[in-house]
């Protein structure tokens, strides 16, 4: 057994609380082995001045989608996607999405996050760069079947059967799979009722958009006379596995909906945001006993993964949308970032307790903008960023000491990134 002793800070327990004591992580186990006065570990890390607590979830996201961060900006969301997104994602190579996605776990990393989900395209290349960054992961091949013809669409959603099959259990656990329609309105009614059942028999979730916008509502509504919810309840879309993106326009029979199927809904604030898209109803969703965790979208819509940034858009945005100054406070955010993130994705995570994971950071307090502490749970929401971040534990490995990356090499990881990112851009055009 070799232990990571994590020592002179201060810990963020379940219930919120803070309180001075060290942390001792089994590596072997990848648990939390002791809270309190540990005995000294093989590998020590100084928390001194800074706060020990859960790492953070991005429990949606689109990672390799850093190569067109700013690429286009400024567009309702089916405009972004049919004039720029979906044209230069068409010319994506595998190389492309190595590098994009090793460009996000950097940025993810350096930010805190430990897990994340992602649905993108040439997965095979996600799970090897996950696998070597040492995050954890809920990945899934995102199917479109919308302006294909039958045999392109039926093997668009073939190869998010195979992806969700062949790579569920990946790097040593740390890579689970999903199998992930990109929405009930990119992805034919007769695909989906037939191919549910198939993802069913693959033993995994569910993970799709919906309800992110008006004009995604519409057409389901007057087509079908009921709510896009009602409709993926149909085609047993929802279950206590599951976990919806965005959920922006939910009426209540759907808030309803989703507490009794227990179905996860990520809140990306960010991202809806930019795109004008709307504010979810996450004061109603809480108030429901809905799961919530939080997301930033691909880094093309928000334009970057800090979790940190979104708790605070999601307590803003949350209390506006509510009419209510009191409506979802910095604790429920910050559970939102680590249980709930830990919930929707299925790993077990998101307290520092002893035997849970050992998916740990240290966040700095030193910063002018964090000083005085009258509130560490408040500062977590409303001052930190991902800047403040110091270490980033992942079952008990380091991943980030002193603010420098051990399992990647950033300059060489940004140089790639510039590169495919360019050539991608030319390809585009």
């Amino acid at each position: 057994m070799t232990t990571v002793e994590i020592r002179g800070g201060r810990v963020l327990r379940p219930d919120l609380s803070v309180e001075r004591a060290d942390v001792l992580l089994d590596q072997t186990e990848g648990t939390v082995r002791a809270i309190g006065d540990v005995e000294p570990g093989d590998e020590v890390l100084d928390a001194t001045g800074g706060l020990v607590m859960p790492g953070l979830v991005n429990a949606h996201t689109h990672a390799a989608m850093t190569l067109l961060r700013g690429y286009a900006d400024d567009k309702p969301l089916d405009r972004w996607l049919q004039e720029d997104i979906w044209p230069a994602e068409a010319a994506l190579e595998p190389a492309d999405v190595r590098a994009g996605t090793e460009l996000a776990l950097a940025e993810m990393i350096r930010s805190g996050t430990t897990a994340f989900a992602d649905m993108y395209f040439h997965m095979d290349e996600v799970v090897e760069a996950v696998d070597r960054a040492g995050l954890k992961a809920r990945i899934a091949h995102g199917v479109v079947t919308v302006g294909k013809d039958d045999a392109d669409a039926r093997a668009d959603v073939e190869e998010g059967v195979a992806v969700a099959e062949e790579f569920d259990g990946a790097a040593d656990g740390r890579v689970r799979t999903a199998f992930a329609p990109h929405s009930l309105t990119t992805v034919s009614a007769e695909l989906l009722d037939e191919f549910v059942p198939k993802a069913r028999a693959t033993n995994v979730p569910l993970h799709f958009h919906a309800n992110e916008t008006r004009d995604e509502v519409r057409p389901i509504v007057e087509d079908r006379d009921e709510r896009p919810l009602a409709y993926a309840d149909s085609l047993d879309m929802l279950g206590e596995d599951d976990f919806i993106a965005h959920g922006v326009h939910l009426d209540e029979s759907e808030i309803d909906l989703l507490e009794e199927r227990r179905t996860s809904v990520v809140h990306c604030p960010a991202s809806n945001m930019k795109l004008a898209s709307g504010m979810a109803p996450v004061k109603r969703l809480l108030d429901a006993g809905v799961g919530v965790a939080l997301g930033t979208d691909g880094a093309a819509s928000n334009n970057d993964l800090d979790v940190f940034d979104e708790m605070r858009d999601a307590a803003m945005v949350g209390k506006l949308a509510a009419d209510d100054a009191s409506a979802v406070p910095a604790e429920a955010v910050v559970r939102m970032a680590t249980e709930g993130g830990y919930r929707a994705l299925g790993f077990e995570g998101g307290r520092i307790e002893e035997g849970a994971a050992a998916d740990v950071i240290v966040v700095d307090f030193d910063a002018p903008r964090m000083t005085p502490v009258h509130d560490y749970v408040s500062h977590l929401a409303y001052a930190a960023t991902g800047s403040d971040v110091r270490h980033t534990v992942v079952d008990g490995s380091v991943l980030l000491r002193d603010r420098e990356l051990t399992t990647l090499d950033l300059d060489a990881v940004r140089d790639r990134a510039t590169s495919r990112a360019a050539t991608l851009a030319d390809r585009a055009d």
